[in-house]
């Protein structure tokens, strides 16, 4: 009995704007396939016809993409090869994807990544800040309590986070950045590897003074710097404004043990496990 044969899952990176920056095992991977499932065919030809890529598309993207993912699965396990783009940089991040290839791991198909640009990480290798550790939250959305939540997760954060933003929403994020956020150093880039690539960094006054007279034109990235591991956010402030002992409680309170309490409350307030231990003894 003949073994049954699935086809590959091929998770391939696209240019993010100067199309040198095509791999050539990503063009060679394009040519090779059965299909290539792209996130919008009348954008992804201009990149097939430049590389004279002849091979067929179907359209995948967040409209479609359950019922998409359930046809694509079908041709994989039939012995076909797909190919997974986005219009730019890699799919999945902050584009659609991700139903498909769970869905393939799900089903045993094999899936492989053809790594290529990244408008994320370009940016945080613009921005010259310590990203050793860093967030990625992609576009904050269009809803109010979306953009607020995500504002109020920026500010807690230790470490840089990266936003995408567009240009008709980028000074309102600014504006709202600045009531938040004042003296936080934020690194702006846009159109990366483009003609007119740009970064730009300063206060949120400082870049909205900047975009007021300079209207903004493409896509952003925002790197925002982080508070620091040793700066308290708000609430935890506060519980270093009252005692030891009830600092400890609210970690006990949240189902630490009293080992583990008395480690947050030591950073917190920036003292050793020894000295909450004697300020309790001493109680």
């Amino acid at each position: 009995m003949t073994e049954k044969t699935t086809g590959t899952l091929y998770v391939v990176g696209t240019p993010i704007g100067n199309l040198d920056d095509m791999s050539v095992r990503g063009v060679r991977t394009l040519k090779e396939v059965d299909l290539i499932a792209a996130e919008d065919t009348r954008h992804s030809i201009k990149l097939l016809n430049h590389f004279d890529i002849h091979t067929r598309m179907a359209a995948y993207h967040k409209f479609n993409e359950k019922e998409e993912s359930e046809k694509l699965v079908a041709l994989l396990e039939g012995g076909q090869s797909v190919a997974l783009i986005s219009d730019a940089g890699l799919p999945v991040i902050s584009d659609p994807g991700y139903i498909l290839v769970a869905a393939c791991h799900e089903a045993g198909i094999p899936v492989t990544v053809i790594p290529g640009p990244n408008a994320a990480l370009s940016a945080v290798v613009l921005s010259g800040m310590d990203c050793r550790h860093f967030t990625f939250f992609g576009f904050l959305g269009k809803q109010n309590k979306s953009v607020k939540e995500g504002l109020e997760a920026i500010a807690r954060s230790p470490y840089p986070v990266v936003v995408y933003e567009t240009p008709h929403r980028l000074e309102k994020t600014l504006e709202k950045l600045k009531e938040m956020l004042p003296e936080r150093v934020i690194s702006i880039s846009r159109e990366i590897t483009k003609q007119y690539e740009e970064t730009r960094q300063g206060t949120p006054s400082e870049l909205l003074d900047w975009y007021a007279g300079h209207p903004p034109k493409g896509e952003f990235v925002l790197v925002i710097d982080g508070r620091g591991e040793d700066t308290p956010d708000d609430a935890t402030a506060l519980l270093c404004e009252g005692t030891v002992e009830d600092h400890l409680a609210h970690y006990i309170r949240q189902g630490l043990t009293e080992k583990e309490a008395m480690k947050a409350v030591a950073r917190d307030r920036g003292i050793g496990k020894r000295d909450v231990y004697e300020a309790i003894k001493i109680k």
